[in-house]
C-alpha cells in the first residue's frame, strides 16, 4: 500500500510540474501567425481573479528623489488601487478609483486629491484607471482586440501595434511565445521627446496564475527621467482587504 502511496504522490508532482511548464514554456518558439491570433491569446491569458494583496520593494528615482519604500498593494479589481508605502513609518497612502485619485502624505503633511493629473505628472502620459490596474497585472495597457494590430517577429517575441496609430502616440505591445503575456509595452510620442517603457522582466505561477514577479518603469520627457522598479514579494488572490483611507485635515493641497 506504502508503494501505490508513493506512485499516486509521484504522478502528482509530476503532472503539476508538466503544467506548470506548460503554463510557461522558456522554450518556446515565435512562429509565424496573425496579429489577430497573438491577441486573442494575449487577452485569454488575462488575470481574472477578484482581488490582489501583494507585498512589493520599490524603487523610485527621478533625478531629485531617489527612495525604496515597502509597498502594500491592494487592487479590488475594477473598482479600487489601494496603495501604502512605508520606510520605518507610514510614507504615503494612496486611493485609486475609476474616477478619482486620492493621496496623502503623514510625512510631507500634504495631500492630492482629484482626476489623473497625479499620475500623469509620475508617469508622463495620461493614463485612466483600467490602464493603471493592468499595468501592474502584467496586461495591455489597451484592448489590442478592439482594432486591428500590426504584427512582427523581433528576438523570438511577438511585436504588436495598433494598425493605426493615435495621432498622440504610438503605442508597442511585446508579447512573450511562451506564455503570452507581456514582456514590454510603450508609449512614445517622438515630437515632444515623451516616452514610457514599462518592461516584464520575470514571471511566476501563483495559484495557477501567470503573474509578474518584477516590473520596470521609465518614464522619460524632453527634460526629465524617471526610473522605478517593482518587486512583488508576497502576492495573495481573492483574500479580504482592507484599504482603511481617510485623509487627515490640515495637510497642504498638492496642485498639478
Amino acid at each position: 500500500m506504502k508503494f501505490l502511496k508513493y506512485i499516486v504522490l509521484l504522478s502528482i508532482v509530476l503532472t503539476s510540474c508538466k503544467a506548470n511548464k506548460n503554463m510557461m514554456d522558456a522554450n518556446a518558439i515565435a512562429k509565424e501567425t496573425s496579429a489577430k491570433k497573438v491577441a486573442k491569446k494575449h487577452i485569454a491569458a488575462n488575470f481574472d481573479k477578484k482581488t490582489i494583496d501583494s507585498k512589493l520593494k520599490v524603487n523610485f528615482n527621478n533625478g531629485k528623489i531617489n527612495q525604496s519604500l515597502t509597498v502594500n498593494l491592494q487592487i479590488d479589481k475594477d473598482k479600487a488601487i489601494y496603495l501604502k508605502g512605508t520606510k520605518f513609518i507610514t510614507v504615503f497612502k494612496a486611493m485609486i478609483t475609476p474616477t478619482t485619485v486620492s493621496y496623502y502624505s503623514p510625512f510631507a503633511k500634504n495631500y492630492f486629491e482629484g482626476d489623473f493629473s497625479m499620475i500623469k505628472e509620475l508617469l508622463g502620459v495620461e493614463i485612466n484607471f483600467e490602464q493603471l490596474q493592468n499595468l501592474f497585472l502584467g496586461q495591455s495597457l489597451i484592448n489590442i482586440k478592439e482594432e486591428k494590430q500590426d504584427l512582427k517577429i523581433e528576438n523570438n517575441r511577438y511585436i504588436l501595434s495598433p494598425e493605426k496609430q493615435s495621432e498622440m502616440f504610438d503605442i508597442f505591445f511585446t508579447i512573450n511565445p511562451g506564455h503570452f503575456k507581456l514582456d514590454e509595452q510603450s508609449i512614445v510620442n517622438a515630437d515632444k521627446d515623451l516616452r514610457l517603457d514599462i518592461k516584464y522582466p520575470s514571471y511566476s505561477i501563483i495559484n495557477k496564475i501567470i503573474f509578474p514577479s518584477e516590473i520596470n518603469i521609465k518614464a522619460k520627457s524632453a527634460d526629465s527621467l524617471t526610473d522605478i522598479d517593482i518587486i512583488y514579494k508576497s502576492v495573495e488572490f481573492d483574500t479580504k482587504l482592507n484599504m482603511s483611507f481617510d485623509i487627515p485635515s490640515g495637510y497642504k493641497r498638492l496642485e498639478f
